[in-house]
């Protein structure tokens, strides 16, 4: 068994990380401002990655600051790979919602690689609107 600090090596953070933020108005002159950031933690040798999201929402009327809350957390995904590897990754999320997004709050697309092969593996996962992501990986082929 491998030590711990060798085995943390095989996360990687994603070098593509965004932020979206909106404002809305409540009854009363309150103001009510919202980010929200996702970032992707991907396993190099697994090809399994987790979407982690964080939230901020503040609300404030004319003079103070009111009410502050923040949301998080970390879900797995499917691996992209059947086997393990040596694996390399990027990821991008679609704009925020008030764009042209049909299904609610869009999606995202994750890119793998196998750094030993000339193997790449393109993602996208979309929200359906029906409760559950739609998700398809497709290999590319080099021409």
């Amino acid at each position: 068994m491998l030590p711990a600090a060798v085995r943390a090596d095989d996360f990687k953070l994603s070098n593509n990380q965004r932020i979206s933020c909106s404002r809305g108005l409540s009854p009363g002159k309150l103001t009510t401002a919202t980010c929200r950031s996702y970032a992707y933690l991907f396993n190099a040798k697994t090809s399994e990655y987790f979407r982690c999201a964080v939230s901020l929402a503040m609300t404030r009327d004319n003079k103070e600051v009111i009410n502050v809350q923040t949301d998080g957390g970390c879900s797995k995904r499917a691996r992209i790979f059947e086997t393990d590897g040596n694996y390399e990754f990027d990821a991008a999320e679609t704009e925020p919602p008030n764009t042209n997004s049909f299904f609610g709050p869009g999606g995202y697309a994750i890119w793998a690689s196998d750094v030993g092969s000339r193997k790449l593996r393109g993602c996208i996962t979309i929200a359906s609107g029906l409760g559950s992501d739609v998700s398809k990986c497709l290999d590319m082929t080099f021409e």
